[in-house]
């Protein structure tokens, strides 16, 4: 597990565009990484989830989360109130999670709509700005490829969200996925909204084997727009 010096003591552009770190935290992602250790998809009520992007970042601290990212769909307002809280109440906190940006893009893979996670970008970048206008893209724009290289454009890191969840398989999403140029895949993942959450265990070993075998890097996330972080609701 890479400690990422619990760590960060006051939120910034540097830490919150840290693809480097971040890559080497997802090198040492499992199945016990989320809910308590490591959080890399969740929604505030700046797209569709019911917390304030305030009250999501309390209760990350609360659970001792050492690194997350919220990640509303095309929009990157939450991030932008969670770390001014983060910056606000640092005097009052033992550890600050490491917080970098994110946002979840609808996109198109395969002739299959699709949701692309994009973290560590830079939010002021040209190439992105087109995903955080509230509003998902169309024609040329979504492809996945497409979306994809806006990220890394900007700088950040690009993953497959719940992979297991498409109308095709991921045996056949997943090498579609990484010839598209993709970061990583969110192996880790509660398709079946388990209580405790927990990866499904159906589904994650054949997930898991198959990015290993195309070298991506896995990712987990609780996906919750709920009031629960540790939850998918």
């Amino acid at each position: 597990m890479v400690l990422i010096s619990g760590a960060v003591q006051c939120p910034s552009e540097l830490s919150a565009q840290d693809v480097k770190t971040l890559s080497q935290v997802w090198q040492t992602i499992d199945a016990q990484s989320c809910p308590y250790q490591y959080n890399f998809h969740m929604h505030t009520r700046c797209s569709d989830g019911q917390l304030t992007p305030e009250a999501l970042i309390e209760q990350a601290t609360m659970i001792g989360l050492q690194g997350m990212a919220i990640t509303d769909h095309h929009s990157v307002r939450g991030y932008e109130r969670a770390a001014k809280w983060l910056t606000q109440h640092r005097s009052d906190l033992d550890i600050i999670p490491h917080l970098w940006t994110g946002v979840e893009i609808t996109s198109t893979l395969e002739d299959v709509a699709v949701h692309i996670l994009g973290y560590g970008f830079d939010p002021n970048h040209a190439a992105i700005a087109p995903y955080l206008n509230s509003k998902s893209p169309h024609g040329r724009a979504a492809r996945a490829k497409v979306v994809v290289r806006a990220i890394q454009q900007a700088g950040g890191l690009a993953v497959l969200a719940h992979p297991a969840r498409y109308r095709k398989s991921y045996l056949e999403l997943i090498p579609a996925a990484a010839a598209a140029g993709i970061d990583g895949i969110e192996t880790y993942y509660a398709y079946r909204k388990e209580k405790p959450w927990q990866p499904t265990p159906q589904t994650t070993p054949g997930v898991k084997a198959l990015v290993d075998q195309v070298g991506l890097l896995h990712t987990c996330g609780t996906d919750t727009h709920g009031l629960n972080l540790r939850l998918r609701v």
